[in-house]
């Protein structure tokens, strides 16, 4: 897949293309059901499958108080997005003197000069251009102009095979399939609640967290779990704090290798038995590993289920013993697991 961040990355002549735009945070499962139809429409035309999407999200440049925190950074989006297939991924940097553009303009120089569209794939809802001003009649007005098809892609919900899978969050029963459809505000409650199982039914895979690994303070290895601490700027939404089973890989490792991906007991919060941190912390330990050194590696966490909330344990003695439970209920989880 290409991967470009400007027009300039475009070869010259490039398609034609079929062309989606979106913020695809999370590549959830209604994304892949798009962007794989998009891909094979696009190949029954003998066109390119393109995905235009920005970085940053635009609500952290819009309002950036009320952005809600992003399920993936860039580098996950991305390996995300070319596993539907795309032949490519435009992702622009997104700016207050780029959304200047009206309308015409964003679409004339992108989707039809830069990209060749022949087709664009929207929802109903979708926005664009300066101050949203730009809807669906719009972009079909602008293809009529420019000579592109528009096509029309409704909300994508649960078949009724999965509504046996998924559950409301907190609510403790099942989701109506025709009611709540496949969105990233939904895993977004979900890892909110520190339910991870349930959100990677509705992502498709299991929630990531992507960091480099730095020094913390050495507790753990002192208490004979040596952890690996991301650094704060890892990118993937942090759920509630608590212990969660799940998996380390190794981006400095080919896949497949040894080691490359391990089992981990990851613990996020503020450590509330030694009197706690100031900010929230992201630490895996590697189950049976104390021989690891991960500092500056950047590795991926995948958090498979919530084993239990973060506690404040009266002694370390007691947290030692509540530690050991963990790991072995971590293996017990992770057993017959696919990693």
């Amino acid at each position: 897949m290409h991967r470009w961040t400007e027009l300039a990355d475009v070869p010259a002549g490039f398609g034609p293309s079929v062309v989606t735009i979106g913020n695809f945070d999370g590549v959830h499962r209604g994304h892949v059901g798009v962007l794989t139809r998009m891909v094979a429409d696009a190949r029954a035309a003998h066109a390119q499958a393109v995905a235009v999407t920005f970085s940053p999200h635009p609500q952290l440049v819009h309002r950036p108080e009320q952005a809600p925190p992003l399920l993936t950074g860039d580098v996950d989006r991305m390996e995300l997005l070319a596993e539907t297939g795309l032949d490519a991924v435009l992702m622009l940097e997104y700016t207050l003197d780029f959304a200047r553009q009206s309308p015409a303009e964003f679409v004339e120089r992108y989707l039809v000069d830069a990209l060749g569209a022949r087709t664009v794939v929207v929802g109903r809802d979708v926005r664009f251009g300066w101050g949203n001003e730009g809807d669906l009649s719009t972009m079909v007005e602008l293809g009529e102009r420019f000579g592109f098809d528009v096509e029309v892609i409704e909300d994508v919900a649960p078949a009724p095979d999965d509504a046996t899978l998924v559950e409301e969050p907190g609510e403790g029963r099942l989701a109506d399939p025709l009611r709540r459809r496949w969105s990233s505000t939904w895993v977004r409650e979900l890892l909110a609640e520190g339910d991870v199982r349930q959100a990677a039914r509705v992502l498709g895979r299991p929630h990531r967290i992507r960091g480099v690994v730095v020094h913390g303070d050495a507790r753990g290895r002192e208490l004979g779990f040596p952890t690996a601490n991301l650094a704060p700027e890892a990118t993937g939404m942090v759920p509630a704090d608590g212990v969660y089973a799940g998996w380390l890989r190794r981006t400095d490792r080919p896949a497949g290798s040894v080691d490359s991906v391990l089992p981990a007991a990851i613990s996020i919060g503020t450590n509330p038995t030694f009197e706690g941190l100031r900010r929230r912390r992201v630490e895996a330990y590697v189950l049976d590993r104390t021989d690891l050194d991960l500092y500056g590696a950047e590795v991926v966490l995948e958090l498979v289920v919530r084993l239990r909330p973060t506690l404040r344990f009266e002694s370390v003695d007691a947290l030692v013993a509540q530690m050991r439970l963990d790991v072995e209920r971590v293996r017990e989880e992770l057993a017959g697991a696919a990693s």
